[in-house]
């Protein structure tokens, strides 16, 4: 009995620790990525090509462990759909860290769940509520002081990982009508298995997939922490509700960060730091409301 006590009492330990290893993993794959790309001259479709086959050929006897069944489905439309939203979500992402560094990519693409909201008014109407409305402005204002658009050294190139932002959000919400319908390893390996082929042929439509061989191996690095990153994401998620893991997920900006000064010496300038407090502190806020909406519910379960 104490075991299983002591177990329990353990888990949201485990969980906080898994989420803070999936949060490095992700840096230090973004970290690969900006490596191969910024300054070994890979393409940014040919590294999104390795990341995802690497990662397809991991995860995908682990995904199928179940057969042919995990192909079965009646939502294929919606299962390409996702796959098409994503591609474009992760070529925008991966060609963004080859034009911007590391600290202010990772910044701007924590706008995502602000686009959430926005796509779950209009596609779900699902009530937003003031106190979300007022966080997503406030994150998309962080977002533009990261950005400084009104300056002379403004980038074009840091809108790619704010598309990416808005692409990964469409494909969350898309994610979370299949799971209305669908089992999880279902909507795992379709996803897998669109990525693929069509990010060969975009990298094909560039001048080829083969990298030279120091950049092969960073991206081979990135396919592999790619599966590690997102295993551990799923054992947070199950190891503990989703309001006590989620400011975990916060500390991915510092973890970029601290890859991108180790890595290339990249140092956030002056204009970062209050934006990206900004959209860490909507993020918090969106969550606190969340957890404020939860609790009203399990109260009051015969209300409307």
């Amino acid at each position: 009995m104490s075991a299983q006590y002591n177990f329990s009492s353990r888990k949201p330990l485990f969980a906080a620790l898994a989420m803070v290893g999936a949060g490095a993993s992700f840096a230090l794959v973004n970290g690969a990525l900006q490596a191969s790309t910024m300054q070994l001259g890979v393409s940014s479709t040919s590294a999104a090509f390795w990341q995802y086959a690497i990662g397809l050929a991991v995860a995908l006897p682990w995904v199928l462990r179940r057969g042919v069944s995990a192909l079965k489905t009646q939502q294929i439309g919606w299962h390409l759909f996702r796959g098409f939203l994503a591609v474009i979500g992760i070529q925008l992402w991966v060609a963004g860290l080859a034009r911007v560094e590391i600290w202010q990519a990772i910044a701007l693409v924590m706008t995502s769940p602000f686009f959430v909201i926005i796509g779950a008014k209009l596609f779900f109407q699902e009530r937003v509520g003031p106190v979300r409305w007022l966080a997503t402005i406030a994150g998309f204002g962080g977002g533009m002081v990261i950005l400084e658009p009104w300056t002379e050294t403004f980038n074009w190139g840091a809108l790619l990982p704010l598309g990416a932002a808005a692409f990964w959000a469409g494909t969350s919400l898309v994610t979370k009508k299949l799971t209305a319908s669908e089992n999880a390893d279902s909507i795992t390996v379709y996803l897998l298995l669109l990525l693929t082929p069509v990010n060969a042929l975009l990298a094909l439509g560039e001048g080829g997939l083969v990298p030279p061989g120091a950049a092969l191996w960073l991206l081979v690095g990135a396919g592999i922490l790619t599966v590690l990153a997102n295993y551990l994401l799923t054992l947070a998620y199950q190891s503990a509700d989703a309001a006590f893991v989620q400011p975990f997920d916060h500390l991915k900006l510092p973890l970029n960060i601290a890859v991108g000064f180790l890595a290339f010496g990249f140092a956030p300038t002056g204009t970062f730091w209050p934006g990206a407090l900004v959209i860490v502190g909507a993020s918090l806020l969106v969550m606190l409301d969340e957890k404020k909406r939860t609790s009203s519910e399990i109260a009051a379960p015969g209300k409307p």
